[in-house]
């Protein structure tokens, strides 16, 4: 694209690098392909993304990680998005502008895809309830899971317990609208899991 110059007299052109959100400005005596073209409104919606600074969920767990405690086979286990913030489950706004273009984005996560380490998966729509100790025995109403068989035979005779956010970004700007699908920010923990011993006399 020629900017204000005939042909052969070259022109000014700029290149938009989104990654570092950095605008070039060279001479050249020939239009290079792409000449002209600036950030797209997905690629300023990736910028304010950047601003967010998402970052995996504070795990909360029952029973609790730590040498001290034990979870028992056939017991309930409750799992929770511990503290939530608007960096770790949302929704948190912000907004870029990049090349003319001005986008605002929104982000929140969508679900909890809970690694229960025995080869199972839970996938949770809300951020769980925490456990009190009043509940007792209760399963949890939103977020919870029960282990089949003990931790005895995995290393440190512990299950890896890993929580990996899913989250939806809608963004609005140019006059477009968009959505973008963000995953694999993941926390792990590890709890222990054993077996009720049964007494006999």
């Amino acid at each position: 694209m020629w900017r204000g110059h005939q042909p052969g007299d070259g022109a000014v052109y700029s290149c938009y690098q989104p990654q570092v959100d950095l605008q070039v400005f060279f001479w050249a005596p020939t239009a290079p392909a792409g000449a002209g073209a600036g950030p797209s409104p997905r690629e300023v919606a990736q910028l304010a993304i950047k601003h967010m600074t998402l970052s995996a969920i504070d795990i909360g767990i029952a029973p609790k990680p730590g040498p001290n405690s034990v979870g028992l086979v056939g017991m309930p286990v409750w799992m929770w998005v511990k503290n939530p913030t608007s960096h770790t489950y949302g929704p948190i706004t912000a907004t870029a502008s990049a090349g003319g273009i001005t986008i605002s984005a929104t982000a929140a996560v969508q679900q909890v895809t809970w690694d229960m380490g025995d080869g199972s998966t839970v996938v949770c729509a809300t951020a769980g309830t925490p456990y009190q100790p009043s509940f007792g025995r209760q399963k949890s109403p939103d977020c919870g899971y029960v282990y089949m068989k003990s931790s005895g035979d995995k290393p440190h005779q512990k299950f890896t317990v890993s929580a990996t956010s899913d989250w939806v970004i809608t963004w609005s700007g140019a006059g477009q609208t968009g959505t973008i699908r963000l995953g694999g920010l993941t926390r792990s923990t590890q709890i222990t899991i054993g077996e009720a011993q049964v007494l006999v006399s």
